[in-house]
């Protein structure tokens, strides 16, 4: 076990978002016998988070690294090795309400202040046209010849936003403050904030969870910023914590899937802070930023990739960024699995699997499209049932456009009878999914990957 669940965490940290991984996995321990594998989490909120939302990640990287799927069980650490295991993730029941005695998972003082948060540097980053302003304006930020304190990023999935705010965290968290010290860097999703204010007021620890953000940060990185849409009471405490931050001159950056214009559902006031420092959208790359990204990457994973095939996979791959790694890394593998030199020959094989149509996708092609995956007639699409299968198939509709057209939101909700806020909503969900890569989430991506094919 010794090295088991040091794996099991590594494969976790790579397909989890880092505030789910710091917040709930980092704080388990574990142990293995019998095709058991059972985890110990710090008090029986968390082991009922983790029981209900996290099982399913948790045993599919158990599985590869164990080499078959163990049985889940997550118990509190105070239970002894003989005291009774606890059920199984899966029939686990959910605790009523959480003990008063129970502890905050994070720093009393400063949340996730430490270097080894940020995987992503400004050395990896390949600047082109259609990041080159965000880019600018992020170190802008970091070394503060911007002349704005804050700073909004927004592009769709997998463009590069992540990549450019973990960057700054990196450098912010090697640079000085006017006392000498480093900058207290606090790096987060926008879902873990949320959490821990859930669990601040489930144990009553709200003073500390607002001294933790209010006085002990000094640069504030929070991500996806669209997920406190239609939470007021948590956008209430982050409209608080935004003031308390800004009145002590700190620095904010954002980031979000959506413009501020398109975030229906936050306050007002909210919103007006939030949009107040400097916007700025990355787009796709074009085909000389692709090609690059992609012998960035070969020379990342020391993958010896010839120019005409970087050429070819740039100039057929053009989603985002994650799909031209994810091709690279797919070639890799099948060369080494088949003892070979990556050739031209071998990229088209790989790339049958991977979007390939020249022609722009059109709303009606989605449409029809989503309408044979989930066997709807056009009439159920866009009709107003609430059924599951009808909202999921909604849901994925508005998210293709979104990639594949340049329609605006409010364009794409009239399409379907819906107010542009319904499909900010769908997006969001869909988008939640396959960042966790729930099952849910896991199979959107396959309809995702297919819908050129």
């Amino acid at each position: 076990m010794e090295t088991i669940w040091p794996r099991i965490k590594k494969l976790l940290e790579q397909t989890l978002s880092p505030g789910l991984y710091n917040l709930w996995i980092k704080p388990l321990t574990a142990r293995a016998r019998d095709g058991v594998l059972e985890l110990a989490a710090p008090n029986a909120f968390v082991a009922s988070w983790v029981r209900e939302r996290l099982a399913d990640s948790v045993v599919e990287a158990a599985a590869v690294v164990m080499g078959s799927r163990p049985q889940l069980v997550v118990t509190e650490a105070a239970r002894t090795a003989d005291a009774p295991a606890a059920a199984p993730a899966a029939t686990a029941p959910r605790p009523a309400r959480a003990p008063r005695s129970l502890t905050l998972p994070m720093a009393p003082k400063a949340p996730d202040l430490g270097n080894d948060r940020f995987r992503f540097s400004y050395d990896e980053f390949v600047v082109g046209p259609s990041n080159e302003l965000a880019y600018v304006a992020s170190q802008g930020i970091c070394d503060m010849s911007l002349s704005a304190d804050q700073l909004f990023i927004s592009s769709a999935p997998g463009l590069g936003k992540t990549h450019l705010i973990q960057a700054m965290g990196k450098r912010l968290s090697h640079t000085g403050g006017e006392d000498g010290r480093n900058l207290r860097v606090a790096y987060l999703s926008a879902e873990e904030f949320a959490n821990r204010l859930v669990i601040a007021l489930k144990t009553r620890q709200v003073e500390k969870f607002k001294a933790a953000f209010r006085e002990n940060v000094d640069v504030l990185l929070l991500e996806d910023i669209h997920f406190f849409r239609d939470k007021p009471r948590i956008q209430d405490e982050l409209l608080n914590t935004l003031i308390a931050l800004n009145s002590r001159g700190c620095r904010l950056v954002f980031t979000s899937s959506f413009l501020p214009r398109d975030l229906a559902g936050l306050d007002a006031q909210l919103l007006s802070r939030i949009s107040s420092g400097f916007l700025t959208v990355i787009d796709k790359p074009d085909l000389a930023t692709r090609k690059r990204i992609l012998e960035r990457k070969a020379a990342v994973h020391q993958v010896l990739l010839p120019d005409e095939v970087s050429t070819l996979l740039a100039d057929r791959l053009h989603a985002d960024v994650r799909q031209l790694e994810s091709c690279l890394q797919n070639l890799a593998l099948k060369a080494r699995l088949l003892n070979c030199r990556i050739s031209v020959d071998l990229a088209w094989d790989v790339l049958r699997h991977y979007d390939l149509e020249a022609r722009s996708l059109t709303l009606e092609d989605i449409v029809e499209y989503v309408c044979d995956v989930y066997r709807l007639s056009a009439d159920q699409l866009v009709s107003k049932s609430r059924k599951r299968q009808y909202v999921l198939a909604r849901n994925t509709a508005f998210l293709l456009a979104r990639q594949h057209t340049d329609m605006s939101l409010v364009d794409i909700g009239n399409r379907f009878n819906r107010r542009h806020s319904t499909v900010v909503k769908g997006i969001t969900s869909l988008e939640r999914h396959l960042s966790l890569r729930t099952p849910l989430g896991r199979e959107l991506e396959r309809t995702i990957e297919s819908v050129r094919a």
